[in-house]
């Protein structure tokens, strides 16, 4: 039971099983090709349910495939009644890294330059045609007036060279109201879904982190066998699921295609390889660090849950689906964990 795929060191079982959680996060997003339109307040009240499994999933995976194996090997390694400091040290440095990277996220106020030229949105569209055909409205007006004159030729370079002139002086003057409003709009829009993006992105580190670092302790203790490690990995594909859907549908709601979509929904959990190679790396060629490294990656998941993804799924009022989802979350990893493990 420590090692069902002989001939494979734990840092290659841990990147095939992050790779593994990476592709149920791409079915997840997949879901925006397939799933009918749905109101804004339905779609609110789905993700919210998904938000609160994803947390109850990583709060349970926390405990019994991290914590609890992290005082269990400080207790074999002689530590005595010092048995919790490194799952205490490593749980809060775990948190503390978490809360740093937060603390870089880039500034998106002035994205909506890029946003607006790449949206699709509809209405700033429209009002960009409208403006076209203002112009094209004026310029027929002044033709048409100075043709009557026998000056039309001159006087529309004329008119046109004046026009060119303005804009270049007070271009920002010639945007109308409506559409400021459309682009300040789309801009707030769009800043909420990048750092959901973004958030997803920083808490899936860890949670690959946690998938290397059972894949890589295989053997190394009681608790630590192939199944627990499987049971971590399934468990969190699990939870990734509604985290590629978290992403993707906000996005097509908010104009982008669908493809588009997809495309940034995957890409939440590109990372969980990167977090699941350092992982195993660093508990199978370092045996003294794993409390330490189990520790870190249950400490940054539960920052996660109660920093960002708690918060997020209490926004649109929906608390009781989440809440509820937490549960079914936490039970359904408890399950895993105790019968595979």
């Amino acid at each position: 039971q420590y090692n069902m795929l002989p001939g494979y060191s734990g840092v290659t079982q841990g990147i095939l099983g992050t790779l593994f959680t990476w592709f149920v996060t791409a079915l997840g997003a997949a879901v925006v090709f397939v799933v009918p339109p749905m109101s804004e307040e339905n779609e609110g009240k789905f993700l919210d349910g998904c938000l609160g499994f994803s947390s109850g999933v990583m709060l349970a995976a926390s405990y019994w495939s991290l914590l609890a194996p992290a005082v269990e090997l400080a207790e074999e390694s002689g530590y005595g009644r010092l048995s919790f400091f490194p799952a205490a040290l490593g749980f809060i440095l775990g948190a503390v890294t978490v809360w740093t990277a937060d603390k870089f996220l880039p500034d998106t106020d002035n994205i909506h330059e890029f946003l607006i030229s790449d949206s699709d949105d509809a209405e700033t569209h429209n009002l960009k045609k409208k403006k076209k055909s203002d112009d094209l409205d004026i310029i027929n007006n002044e033709s048409g007036s100075n043709s009557k004159n026998g000056n039309s030729s001159s006087h529309l370079r004329d008119g046109l060279r004046q026009r060119k002139v303005i804009e270049s002086e007070g271009k920002s003057n010639s945007i109308s109201a409506a559409e400021k409003e459309v682009m300040e709009r789309s801009s707030r829009s769009w800043r909420r879904v990048l750092l959901l993006v973004i958030a997803m992105t920083i808490h899936n580190f860890p949670e690959g982190l946690a998938v290397g670092v059972a894949f890589g302790s295989i053997g190394k203790s009681p608790s630590a066998t192939f199944s627990a490690a499987v049971a971590l990995a399934i468990g969190i594909g699990l939870q990734n699921f509604p985290e590629g859907l978290a992403v993707s549908l906000p996005m097509h709601r908010e104009k982008r295609t669908k493809m588009n979509s997809f495309f940034w929904g995957q890409m939440s959990g590109a990372v969980e390889p990167i977090g699941g190679f350092l992982g195993a790396a660093m508990v199978e060629y370092a045996e003294w660090f794993l409390p330490y490294a189990l520790a870190f990656a249950a400490g940054a998941m539960v920052y996660v849950v109660v920093d960002s993804i708690v918060p997020e799924a209490q926004v649109r009022g929906n608390g009781k689906y989440s809440s509820w989802g937490a549960v079914v979350g936490f039970v359904l990893m408890m399950v895993l964990d105790v019968a595979l493990g």
